[in-house]
């Protein structure tokens, strides 16, 4: 943009003067009436109201600079946690440290602008001295003035803590990017107290029936050598383990793992205890309290065949790698008294053989709609399998067989298996095969090709049918025992029979979840401090989500106490935030309807105690003084806090910044520009009227 001073401009100007001075020559050239001395005032006036009129229909652009001040910004902030209010040094005037804090606050807004916060598992505008928040994160405070103060005149920030920071991390990296002095005020105490702890519980909060896990515990002690402590464990209330601990020093750390068995399915409370020590600082983190849920996660496979062979033995062995699996065997006469609705899954071996028919097993897989999977092979009668299913079908069968190579079908995708594995289907054995042509009705997913000889063709060896909802495998050809020997001879070999073999029972027994009304809580295990979310989904019958309904949930705690809820509609789903709830075991049931039917369901979670403030209770001055010096502040004792003011005038560093505001404006927006010409055309009609022109 141009200068108002520029060239263009003035050459502008100087054209507005020549045309306001032509226009008064024309208006008062033969004006015989008045005097030589008046015509000229009112050329000039004349000339020079015309010339800034047609001056601002060229709009010149007029720079324009404005200086606008802004005080610098103090922020005090206090930290709030437990650990400040429980852990106070010999000597600490509480009631006094509140008072001269506010008063440096009042002292300092006589010159800047003070904020003033207090923090711990939030930040919150305001002085809060009541110590009950359970978490202290200074980086939560930064990240917020950063926000909240992007590009402003922060003189200093004001912190009083006693440097224990349990969420958030250290917040010096965050104070980085303020760049502003930090000055800290030192609360707590650094002497270290007579105390007990336990320090950390590490464990899965899942396990399997009948599986062992193990509780890996951190047991500190400070001030307390020489003592003996016990260390227990009570499941439910009830104790299932318990033993000493020596304390060798005087700062004393010990790492405990604790193995303990899961014998019964459901949510266990487990309460990791150490026994307390006298004149001990608090006795409130000698335990903590968690939740294992334990569930039946072993899904039971049944092994069917008309008689022993050694591919039996092969599934088997792949099968029971995972511990997420049982397998039973059951051989002929065996299979009449099975209960099929203990199995997730069926692996018929060559049944329905030529010397058994399993007819009395297959209509129970039927009607209960187990998953399948049908190994063909020599024994198998292939006119009773046309009959028992509709997926394959077999022509022309002459009782021989035909020797089939596996090829992995490249498109397959429902699992992985190890690429560079695949590369030993090439020196496998073949498959012994029934020759006779086979006939697929409807989609299938293919895992192995066939290929006979040299010649890869599109027929499948490994594959799989879904069947109105229910899975079905198929497996054309015997001897894949041959294959798990061939493995056996190298050493080097990647066991791929055993992982074939299990990530098909795996896709195959996996059951879809169909349920039309879900709901579930985004983790199981919430703090007290925490807010409980429920999520909720409904679906219509072509499994679309919808939220036309409403949506009800009562939460009861282990005493029976209900709390009632009402979803909120979010998207095409449901949303509940049932706020931080109290510790202990919890139980849901939501319901809706969707036209005429009424769906439920139901859930559990865990809330349990926050002991953060807690686990450390020695104040760490030495992370404030650093973060003090890092950002060029000073750190304090809360006995001296007052001091801060005149230390902060004497820095230098707190001042006044004015911002310059440079701007390019139109002339017809300046008011002086308005002012002068109306004083023109005023004076001229004053001395006009004055000598009697019109």
């Amino acid at each position: 943009m141009a200068s108002f001073f520029s060239f263009y401009t003035l050459f502008i100007f100087i054209g507005c003067l020549l045309l306001g001075a032509a226009y008064a020559w024309v208006l008062y050239a033969s004006n015989k009436n008045l005097d030589k001395k008046t015509r000229n005032i009112l050329v000039v006036v004349r000339t020079l109201a015309v010339a800034t009129l047609a001056s601002l229909l060229f709009a010149p652009l007029v720079r324009r600079i404005t200086h606008t001040p802004e005080k610098p910004i103090i922020i005090i902030a206090n930290d709030n946690s437990i650990s400040v209010k429980a852990i106070q040094p010999a000597g600490f005037d509480a009631k006094k440290y509140q008072q001269d804090l506010k008063q440096l606050a009042n002292k300092l807004s006589e010159k800047y602008e003070v904020k003033t916060y207090s923090f711990g598992d939030s930040v919150k505008q305001g002085f809060s001295f009541a110590g009950t928040d359970q978490i202290s994160n200074g980086t939560a405070l930064v990240s917020q003035l950063n926000d909240e103060l992007l590009n402003r005149n922060v003189g200093a920030i004001i912190m009083a803590s006693d440097g224990i920071f349990n969420r958030g991390g250290n917040p010096i990296y965050e104070l980085n990017k303020i760049k502003a002095p930090v000055y800290t005020i030192a609360m707590g105490d650094t002497i270290p107290k007579r105390d007990v702890l336990v320090a950390n519980v590490n464990y899965n909060n899942i396990v399997y029936l009948d599986n062992e896990f193990t509780l890996d515990v951190q047991v500190q002690a400070f001030e307390s050598k020489g003592e003996t402590v016990k260390l227990s464990v009570l499941e439910n209330g009830k104790q299932v383990t318990q033993q000493a601990l020596n304390i060798g020093s005087t700062s004393f750390v010990k790492d405990v793992q604790i193995k303990l068995k899961a014998t019964k399915v459901g949510v266990h409370r487990y309460t990791v205890n150490v026994s307390e020590v006298k004149n001990e600082i608090t006795t409130k983190n000698n335990s903590q309290t968690i939740f294992v849920e334990v569930i039946d996660g072993r899904q039971k496979v049944l092994l069917a065949a008309a008689g022993p062979h050694p591919d039996l033995a092969t599934f088997k062995q792949a099968i029971e790698l995972s511990k997420h699996y049982e397998v039973s065997t059951a051989i002929a006469e065996e299979l009449e008294t099975v209960d099929v609705s203990k199995y997730s899954l069926v692996i018929l071996y060559q049944l329905p053989a030529i010397n058994y028919s399993a007819a009395s097993l297959i209509n129970k897989l039927k009607q209960q709609k187990v998953a399948t999977w049908y190994v063909l092979g020599a024994q198998t009668n292939l006119q009773s399998f046309n009959q028992i299913q509709t997926q394959l079908n077999f022509t022309r069968p002459n009782g021989s067989l035909q020797e089939v190579f596996p090829y992995y079908e490249n498109n397959f995708t429902a699992y992985n298996l190890n690429a560079d594995a695949l590369k030993q289907l090439e020196g496998y054995d073949p498959l012994q095969v029934p020759f006779a042509n086979l006939m697929i009705k409807g989609d299938y997913t293919a895992v192995l090709n066939q290929r006979i000889g040299k010649v890869n063709t599109q027929s499948p060896l490994l594959f799989f049918i879904e069947d109105n909802g229910k899975k079905n495998g198929y497996l054309i050809g015997e001897g894949i025992w041959k294959w798990k020997l061939e493995e056996a001879k190298n050493e080097n070999a990647y066991p791929l029979v055993a992982e074939l073999i299990s990530k098909t029972v795996q896709y195959l027994s996996v059951k879809d979840d169909k349920r039309k009304f879900k709901v579930y809580t985004n983790k199981s295990t919430f703090e007290e401090n925490e807010n409980v979310v429920l999520n909720a989904t409904l679906y219509n019958d072509a499994f679309e989500p919808v939220n036309a309904s409403e949506v009800k949930v009562q939460i009861k705690n282990s005493d029976g106490k209900a709390y009632s809820y009402t979803f909120s509609k979010v998207g095409n789903a449901y949303q509940l935030d049932a706020g931080a709830l109290p510790q202990g075991n919890y139980t849901y049931i939501a319901s809706t309807s969707l036209g005429d039917k009424k769906h439920t369901a139901s859930g559990a979670f865990h809330v349990s105690a926050v002991i953060t403030e807690y686990q450390q209770t020695t104040a760490n001055h030495q992370l404030l003084n650093t973060i003090a010096q890092q950002t060029q502040g000073k750190m304090y004792t809360p006995a001296n806090l007052l001091n801060i003011v005149d230390d902060l005038e004497q820095s230098g560093q707190v001042k006044t910044i004015t911002y310059e505001d440079r701007r390019y404006e139109e002339m017809i927006n300046l008011k002086w520009i308005f002012a002068l010409i109306l004083v023109l055309l005023t004076t001229e009609w004053f001395f006009r009227k004055r000598n009697g022109e019109a």
